[in-house]
């Protein structure tokens, strides 16, 4: 699986971005993937953002439930990331995760996924 992450920018505190990645491949393998989105700032660790398995159930890190929604098109082999009322701490180079789905389990760890994205980065100004 090859993943392909678009949508990056630069952007003003307070407001949104819709970041995108697409996958190569057939729908089929898709949709038996688990798919995520991770960040990792300057000097920091890659850390997770968000992730939705094959069966839509999803998983957010603390710092952006309520604020971001991870969706997934199957049909088109892609996943997205919304980003609404994006802070300064948002900023980091965002990178689109994927890995075959085990049963209905959820996992976030960086570890866990085999296949990345070459990252997008995301800037918010304040």
């Amino acid at each position: 699986v090859q993943l392909q992450a678009s949508g990056g920018g630069l952007v003003q505190a307070g407001g949104s971005l819709r970041l995108s990645c697409a996958a190569s491949g057939s729908t089929t393998i898709f949709r038996l993937n688990d798919l995520g989105w991770y960040r990792q700032a300057p000097g920091k660790q890659r850390d997770l953002v968000a992730v939705i398995n094959s069966g839509g159930s999803t998983n957010y890190a603390d710092s952006v439930k309520g604020r971001f929604t991870i969706s997934r098109d199957n049909d088109k082999n892609t996943v997205y990331l919304l980003m609404d009322s994006l802070k300064p701490e948002d900023t980091a180079v965002y990178y689109c995760a994927a890995k075959p789905s085990i049963m209905t389990a959820i996992y976030v760890s960086v570890s866990d996924y085999v296949y990345w994205g070459q990252g997008t980065l995301v800037t918010v100004s304040s």
